[in-house]
């Protein structure tokens, strides 16, 4: 039979067999408690991860349906704003052939050529004081109006020396924006205004811009400020 003291001892040892169990509970509790914790951060992490990759594709991608258009964007005109947009390279375009014709002015090489790019050339000894057009060819499609969206070929030439500062052709592409959101004397020399009527699919035009219906006195890029502009426009497409 134990005596008291061995059952002392049992009882002792028995009470630190207890304590050490609950010690090592208490420290597994708390490894699974910092795991836990390490886990959901990370999960948090990432989810905040996805969320901003999604809304940056997102983002990307409505910005490109903004852009509406595959065609390149013109680097002065007709953009409302006129900043440079594009970086294609210049191409030789094929040289409108044919009789000149000359108006204002200007004069216009290969006038009824549409399937190539006329020589423009200007000679103005005033500023025009409104827009003046002459028709080189009259299309027989749809017309345009000044809401429209516009599928063009063009030649830009400052209307006091000739001097050229812009053209479609020379990207060998042509050009398409809304009618909308152009220099006004886009808007109405090939929408149609007042005096002026629209442009139809297939017709080419010339176009004489006083300054204050093209960039005005703050100019733009190869357009000085206060510049007359011309313009040889050709209508390929018309929508809305």
């Amino acid at each position: 039979m134990p005596t008291n003291k061995q059952r002392r001892e049992n009882e002792r040892r028995r009470l630190q067999r207890q304590l050490e169990q609950r010690r090592q509970r208490e420290i597994a509790r708390k490894r699974f408690t910092l795991i836990a914790s390490i886990v959901g951060t990370l999960v948090v992490i990432a989810a905040v991860v996805i969320v901003i990759a999604v809304a940056s594709g997102g983002n990307g991608k409505s910005n490109t349906a903004a852009g509406a258009s595959t065609t390149p964007a013109t680097s002065v005109t007709p953009s409302a704003s006129a900043t440079p947009t594009t970086s294609a390279p210049a191409v030789k375009a094929k040289a409108a052939k044919g009789p000149s014709v000359t108006f204002n002015g200007v004069t216009v090489k290969g006038a009824a050529d549409l399937t190539g790019e006329p020589g423009v050339t200007s000679k103005a000894s005033t500023a025009p004081a409104k827009l003046e057009y002459k028709d080189l060819v009259v299309g027989k499609g749809a017309a345009a109006k000044p809401t429209s969206t516009v599928t063009v070929q063009y030649s830009g030439v400052l209307y006091k020396n000739g001097t050229p500062f812009d053209s479609s052709w020379s990207r060998g592409q042509a050009a398409s924006f809304s009618l909308a959101q152009v220099v006004p004397g886009f808007t109405r020399g090939i929408g149609g205004t007042t005096g002026v009527p629209p442009m139809k699919v297939g017709g080419r035009r010339i176009m004489i811009l006083p300054a204050a219906l093209g960039y005005g006195s703050a100019g733009q890029g190869a357009i000085p400020a206060n510049s007359p502009l011309v313009f040889v426009v050709d209508l390929t497409k018309v929508s809305g």
